[in-house]
C-alpha cells in the first residue's frame, strides 16, 4: 500500500477510537447528574457533546506530548499507529461491555508502547515521559480528586448524615453547571489525545514520503513538534462528541450507581473536584485519566457522606481493570503490530479481526440492552445472565389488557393531574370485580320434568281424602 492510503486508514482508525472514547468515557461527567436526577439521561449526553466539541479547542498541551514527548516519532510507522489504534479499541469495548469505567487514555498510551517496542524496540520509547507524565499522575490525581470530594461533601452535609429538603434542591441546580464543566474539562483532556495520534502518524507518514520522494509536500504533510493542525483539532473534537452524544449507558449505570447512592449535594462536590483536577493537569500537559479522576471523587464523595454506601465489590473490580489496562493494551496491539510488519496482508487481517470482535461484543451487549431508559434502574450490569426486567416493562406489562383492572363505579375517576399517579392503580382505587358465572342448562335431550303442585293447589279429592 502506499503511504497516503496506509495514513488514511490509520486517520479513520483514530477517529474510531475517539467516537468509542466518546461512548466509553461520557458517563465522567454526567452519571452523577443522572443518578440524582439533576439532567435527564438525552439532554445530559446532549449537553455533554456540545462542551466536549468546545473543549477540545482549548488547549493542545498533551497532544504535544503525546505526539512527540511520548514516544521517538523518528522511529514510528504509521503501521505502528495502527496497530496501537486497535489495541485501545478492542480494550475499550471490552470493559465497555462489562460496565467497567477503565481508562481509555491508558489504554492508548499502553497500546502505543507496545506497538512501538515491537517495532521499534526499546530507543523507540521515552520511559522518563511515561513516568512523570502518565505513570505518576496515575496515583496522584485520583487520591488528590478523592480528598478533595471527600472534604467537600462534609462540609455540604455539616457532619451529618440527610443533607436539608431545600439545600439539596439548590445543589441539584449547582450540579448542572459543575457537570457541564467536566465535560469542558474532558474535551479538553481526551479529546487531545486522538489530536496527538493523528499528529503522530502524519509525521510519520511526511517522514517516509521524505525517504522515497526528497523534496516532496503534501497539504496534510507535518514536522515534528508542531502543533496539530486545524481540520486535526476539528474532526477529533467532533468524533468525541459525536460519541458522548450515543451515550455509554452501561458504563453511566456503573458510575451513578455502582459505587455509591449518590444524592444532589454529593454529585457536586465529586464534579467540582474532578473539574478542577483534569483541567489544572490538561494545562500541564499530563496525560491524565478522567475515568481515574471522576472514580476518585466519586468513592471519595461516598465516603464522605458513609461508608456504609460504598460497594467495595464494583471498585475492586474497578481496581483490577485499571491495574490491567496498561499491559493488556499493550499486549492486544503488540500483536497487531506484528501481524501488519507482515505486510498488507496483516493490514487486512487486522482490520477483519477488529470488525469481528467489536461485532461480537455488539451482540452480546444487546442481550442486556442498557439504554437511557432503563440506566437507573439498578446499578448491576450484567453480561451473561438475563437482566431483570425495566420498570418501564413491567409497567407496560401491568396496564396489558389481560391485567388491567376494571373501574370500580362507585368510586368517582380521578382528575386528570393524578390519572398517572402509581397509586390509581391500587385497590383503594380499582377493584377487580370479578365476572358472574353463567348458568349450567339442562342438555336438550334430556325431558324437562313438569312442576309438581303445591298443597294449594292440590285437588280437591285428595284434599278430602
Amino acid at each position: 500500500m502506499s503511504v497516503e492510503i496506509i495514513v488514511l486508514i490509520v486517520v479513520i482508525t483514530a477517529l474510531v477510537f475517539d467516537f468509542t472514547n466518546g461512548f466509553h468515557d461520557s458517563a465522567n461527567a454526567m452519571a452523577t447528574s443522572v443518578a440524582t436526577g439533576a439532567f435527564k439521561p438525552k439532554v445530559a449526553v446532549l449537553l455533554a457533546a456540545v462542551m466536549n466539541l468546545a473543549g477540545a479547542f482549548l488547549s493542545t498541551e498533551v497532544a504535544k506530548t503525546i505526539s512527540s514527548g511520548l514516544v521517538d516519532d523518528s522511529l514510528v510507522a504509521p503501521e505502528t499507529v495502527f496497530a496501537a489504534l486497535v489495541g485501545a479499541i478492542l480494550w475499550n469495548l471490552l470493559t465497555w461491555l462489562f460496565g467497567l469505567p477503565s481508562s481509555s487514555s491508558h489504554a492508548i498510551f499502553g497500546a502505543l508502547i507496545g506497538a512501538v517496542l515491537v517495532q521499534a524496540g526499546m530507543a523507540g520509547v521515552h520511559f522518563g515521559t511515561v513516568v512523570s507524565k502518565i505513570l505518576l499522575p496515575a496515583l496522584v490525581a485520583p487520591v488528590v480528586a478523592g480528598l478533595a470530594s471527600f472534604l467537600a461533601t462534609k462540609i455540604a452535609y455539616h457532619g451529618e448524615h440527610n443533607a436539608p429538603k431545600g439545600a439539596k434542591k439548590r445543589y441539584r441546580m449547582a450540579q448542572r453547571v459543575s457537570s457541564l464543566l467536566v465535560a469542558l474539562a474532558h474535551g479538553t483532556s481526551d479529546g487531545q489525545k486522538t489530536m496527538g495520534i493523528i499528529t503522530l502518524v502524519l509525521v510519520a507518514g511526511t517522514l517516509q514520503l521524505r525517504e522515497l520522494h526528497p523534496g516532496m509536500s503534501t497539504w496534510w504533510g507535518q514536522d515534528p513538534g508542531t502543533s496539530p493542525h486545524w481540520w486535526v483539532i476539528f474532526l477529533a473534537g467532533l468524533a468525541i462528541a459525536l460519541g458522548t452524544y450515543s451515550g455509554g449507558w452501561r458504563i453511566m449505570r456503573t458510575m451513578g450507581k455502582g459505587m455509591a447512592d449518590i444524592e444532589s449535594p454529593q454529585g457536586f462536590a465529586a464534579e467540582t473536584a474532578s473539574m478542577a483536577a483534569i483541567l489544572a493537569s490538561s494545562h500541564l500537559g499530563f496525560g491524565l485519566s478522567t475515568t481515574h479522576v471522576v472514580s476518585g471523587a466519586v468513592m471519595g464523595t461516598g465516603l464522605g457522606r458513609t461508608p456504609k454506601e460504598v460497594r467495595w465489590g464494583t471498585a475492586g473490580r474497578m481496581l483490577i481493570a485499571w491495574l490491567l489496562t496498561l499491559p493488556a493494551a499493550a499486549l492486544v496491539a503488540a500483536l497487531a503490530a506484528w501481524l501488519t510488519g507482515l505486510g498488507d496482508g496483516g493490514i487486512i487481517a487486522v482490520v477483519l479481526i477488529l470488525i469481528v470482535c467489536a461485532v461480537a461484543i455488539k451482540i452480546l451487549a444487546s442481550r442486556n440492552h442498557v439504554s437511557s431508559a432503563n440506566v437507573n434502574d439498578t446499578h448491576e450490569v450484567k453480561v451473561l445472565a438475563k437482566a431483570a426486567a425495566s420498570t418501564e416493562a413491567l409497567a407496560k406489562a401491568a396496564l396489558s389488557p389481560e391485567t388491567r383492572p376494571i373501574p370500580n363505579p362507585l368510586v368517582p375517576p380521578l382528575p386528570d393531574k393524578l390519572a398517572d399517579h402509581p397509586m390509581a392503580t391500587t385497590p383503594l382505587r380499582l377493584t377487580r370485580l370479578k365476572k358472574p358465572k353463567k348458568k349450567q342448562q339442562a342438555p336438550a335431550n334430556r325431558p324437562v320434568q313438569p312442576d309438581r303442585p303445591t298443597q294449594s293447589e292440590s285437588p280437591a279429592g285428595e284434599a278430602d281424602a
